[in-house]
């Protein structure tokens, strides 16, 4: 019987289907991106302060593959909720917890931005694509921190949860050194909003995807081997 949220079922179809999504995600806001942009548009967007300008200019050009785009991305943060708690409770101790707590919080950061890039593409549907993109370049810092900052600084959670987590599964035998290391490494994504996606961040979030699946999978099975020097925990 499962004892603690979100269960084995829950655990181990998100380790799996989590950091798949969201590596799709960033792969489809990559394609996307330079699909809606023709070379001089993208040479333009390139060469401004701010991702956004390009990703409002690509969504005005083709709104239905930025929001598929989009809202798969935000479905992969969405999903890596409780993939990032199951494996804290794999894992277990104080490191594991807040190394999860601190990613969880960067993950509601996610959301939010998601939010804001949504209303930053139904604005140019409205008042037409340079308003809108002028309004939301005006008040860039204001939207991307959030209310008091709480957004931004949740964000901040991502890296050191990151860096917190992989330790705490490398030190209990539950990674390899290869695996935290990936971890780890998927957590330097960027955050904010309307932002690009490079191949990078496709790569980096393959090989989160690479770290945890094999996860799930024995998550499903029940067959999960036990870290040295930790007794065998049959609640999953």
């Amino acid at each position: 019987m499962d004892t603690f949220f979100p269960g084995r079922w829950i655990s181990g179809a998100t380790l799996i289907m989590g950091p798949a999504v969201m590596c799709a995600g960033y792969l489809l806001r990559h394609l996307s991106t330079v699909t809606a942009l023709t070379p001089q548009q993208q040479a333009w967007a390139e060469a401004q302060p701010f991702a956004a300008y390009g990703q409002l200019l690509a969504y005005a050009s083709e709104p239905a593959l930025l929001t598929l785009s989009y809202g798969v991305f935000a479905l992969g943060a969405l999903l890596l909720f409780p993939a990032f708690v199951a494996l804290a409770q794999r894992i277990g101790g104080g490191l594991a917890t807040w190394g999860a707590a601190l990613l969880v919080a960067g993950l509601f950061a996610r959301l939010y931005f998601a939010g804001v890039d949504q209303a930053a593409f139904q604005l140019t549907e409205v008042i037409g694509l340079e308003q809108a993109t002028n309004a939301v370049m005006k008040e860039y810092v204001d939207i991307s921190y959030g209310p008091w900052r709480v957004p931004v600084w949740a964000s901040a959670g991502q890296y050191a949860g990151s860096l917190l987590l992989a330790i705490a599964a490398w030190r209990s035998g539950t990674f390899g050194t290869a695996r935290a290391v990936m971890l780890l490494l998927a957590g330097g994504t960027w955050m904010g909003v309307l932002k690009g996606a490079s191949i990078p961040d496709v790569l980096v979030t393959g090989l989160l995807a690479v770290a945890l699946i094999p996860l799930g999978a024995q998550v499903l099975r029940d067959r999960l081997p036990v870290p040295a020097g930790r007794p065998k925990i049959l609640s999953w």
